[in-house]
C-alpha cells in the first residue's frame, strides 16, 4: 500500500481513471490484474522475499502464467522520497517490466528520483487531461528496453521474411502437387486407353484365330472333295475308253463283212460273163 494514505478527491479520482484506462490498453495483449485504492488488494507478486501490489499485473495470455510487466500509476503528491523508497525500490525486483506512469511535468522528478535510489524503471510515461480524453506519452525508455525496441522490428521483419518464404513454399508446394494430379490423372486416362486398345487387339487376333481356323476346315473340306472327284473321275475315263474300243471293233467287223460280199458280188459278176 502507498504510503500516501490519503490523496485529495480529485487525485484520486484521476488515479483510478488512468488505471482503468491502461487496463483498457493492455487488455488485448496482456491478462490485467488491478489493484485499486479503494478496493481490496488481491493481485500481488513476488519481489525478493515479500509481495508487492501495483496498480497493474500484466501476465501472459498464452503459455505459462508468467508476469510480463507491472505498472505502477502517481499523482503529483506521490512523486517523492518517500513513495520511491517505499514501493518503486520493490517494483524495480519484480521479474518484468517496470512501467511508471506520473503526470505531465513530474516526469524529471520521478526520472531522478529513480536514479537517486536506483530503481531499475523500464519506462516512464506521463499523463495529461485533453478535455475529456486522457494522452499518455512516452518521456524515458531504458536501454535495455530501446535495444530490445530495436531488435523487435528486425525480429518481426526476420519473421515476416520467414512466414512469406514458407508461403511461397506452401504455394509452390500446392502447384506442385496439382501438376501431379494432373499427370496422374493424364497417365490413367493413357492407361485407359492402352488397356482398352489391348482388348480390341486381343478381339480382333481371336476373331484371326477363329477365320483361319475355319479357312483351314474349308481347305480340307475342299482337299476333300478334290480327292473323292478324282477317285470317281478315273473310273468313267476307263468306261469310256471300253465302250469306244467295243464300237471300233463292232464298225470294223461290219466293215469287213461289208468287203466279203463286195468280194462275193466281183465274184458272182465274173462268173456270169
Amino acid at each position: 500500500m502507498s504510503p500516501i494514505l490519503l490523496r485529495p478527491i480529485r487525485e484520486q479520482f484521476e488515479h483510478n481513471r488512468v488505471i482503468r484506462l491502461l487496463q483498457v490498453r493492455h487488455r488485448r495483449r496482456y491478462l490485467v490484474g488491478v489493484n485499486l485504492g479503494d478496493e481490496p488488494e488481491a493481485t500481488g507478486v513476488r519481489s525478493g522475499t515479500g509481495l508487492v501490489y501495483p496498480d497493474l499485473v500484466l501476465t501472459n495470455i498464452t503459455g505459462a502464467r508468467r508476469v510480463r510487466a507491472i505498472v505502477e500509476v502517481e499523482t503529483a503528491e506521490s512523486v517523492n522520497h518517500l513513495e520511491a523508497m517505499a514501493e518503486w525500490v520493490h517494483f524495480a525486483k519484480v521479474r518484468g517490466a517496470f512501467y511508471l506512469y506520473v503526470p505531465a511535468g513530474t516526469t524529471d522528478v520521478a526520472r531522478r528520483l529513480c536514479e537517486d535510489h536506483h530503481v531499475a524503471v523500464t519506462e516512464i510515461w506521463s499523463y495529461h487531461a485533453v478535455g475529456d480524453q486522457m494522452r499518455f506519452t512516452m518521456t524515458y525508455r531504458s536501454r535495455r528496453a530501446a535495444r530490445s525496441a530495436k531488435a523487435a522490428p528486425q525480429k518481426s521483419k526476420a519473421a515476416s521474411k520467414k512466414v512469406e518464404r514458407a508461403a511461397k513454399t506452401a504455394k509452390r508446394t500446392a502447384k506442385t502437387a496439382k501438376r501431379t494430379a494432373k499427370t496422374a490423372k493424364r497417365t490413367a486416362k493413357t492407361a485407359k486407353r492402352t488397356a482398352k486398345t489391348a482388348k480390341r487387339t486381343a478381339k480382333t487376333a481371336k476373331r484371326t484365330a477363329k477365320t483361319a481356323k475355319r479357312t483351314a476346315k474349308t481347305a480340307k473340306r475342299t482337299a476333300k472333295t478334290a480327292k473323292r472327284t478324282a477317285k470317281t473321275a478315273k473310273p468313267a475315263r476307263r468306261a469310256t475308253k471300253t465302250k469306244t474300243t467295243k464300237r471300233t471293233v463292232k464298225t470294223a467287223k461290219r466293215g469287213g463283212k461289208s468287203a466279203k460280199r463286195a468280194v462275193k458280188s466281183l465274184r458272182r459278176s465274173r462268173k456270169r460273163r
